[in-house]
């Protein structure tokens, strides 16, 4: 399937680096903003300028790797209302994976390659970390994906009982577009509800806390108790919402 999707951006290859070009341009000029806004203010919720940009690095890595996992969603819409769900329900493959990985997105993991590297260059220059820090670190990111993942789940699940999936994914990624800086530059009470109720927080903020060794062994918990938890959840309301899918022919 990732193959097949792969093939398809080569129809168009103007399109396909002409978005590519706007996806790199977009993250130049907040990269830039970056730069300026710490160096005017010194610091950033007591980051200096590099924690900063690794921050923002994370965001951006499990930003695309989810796009790139899950585009796929976003098309999930158009089969509901067209009938077409109805051909995955019967064919000899788990219909969740087929709905969240049917596409997969090669501009976005061509821009992975890069983030990869300048995270590296970024965490060595830091130099605040150690091998369990790195192990955190690895090991966040993964809890990370486990709850983006978790997520389309639910939107999916919306899907089938509303036929609307467009808003909800869209009002997913702003809430995530919260995640670019450290969570810390927010005030309570707002600072805990992205933390815990959306969670940016634990997504974005945490695996670099991990890598500073500055976070806790009760948040470190949290995150591990919270990625496990709505990825159960995700998953019953993805079998509650199968039963009471109406298909084309009803």
């Amino acid at each position: 399937m990732s193959s097949a999707s792969f093939e398809t951006f080569f129809i168009s290859r103007v399109g396909a680096v002409l978005f590519l070009a706007g996806k790199v341009i977009r993250f130049l000029f907040f990269f830039v903003f970056l730069i300026i806004l710490v160096r005017q203010t010194k610091a950033l919720a007591g980051y200096d300028l590099w924690q900063v940009i690794l921050f923002y690095l994370t965001f951006n890595f499990i930003d695309s790797a989810t796009q790139m996992l899950f585009r796929e969603v976003y098309q999930f819409r158009q089969k509901i209302i067209s009938g077409s769900f109805d051909l995955l329900l019967v064919k000899p493959i788990n219909t969740l994976f087929r709905s969240l990985f049917g596409w997969t997105d090669i501009l976005d993991f061509i821009t992975l390659i890069p983030l990869i590297g300048m995270i590296i260059y970024t965490a060595v220059r830091i130099s605040k970390f150690n091998v369990i820090g790195i192990l955190l670190y690895f090991l966040l990111l993964a809890n990370s994906l486990l709850i983006a993942t978790s997520f389309h789940i639910i939107v999916l699940g919306f899907a089938i009982l509303t036929s609307e999936i467009d808003h909800a994914i869209m009002i997913y990624r702003d809430f995530m577009g919260m995640g670019k800086l450290p969570i810390n530059i927010y005030a309570e009470p707002l600072r805990s509800f992205v933390t815990f109720i959306i969670p940016v927080g634990i997504m974005m903020s945490f695996p670099v806390d991990a890598l500073l060794r500055i976070i806790t062994v009760q948040n470190f918990m949290i995150s591990l108790g919270f990625g496990i938890g709505i990825f159960t959840l995700s998953i019953v309301f993805w079998r509650h919402s199968l039963k009471y899918y109406t298909s084309a022919s009803s």
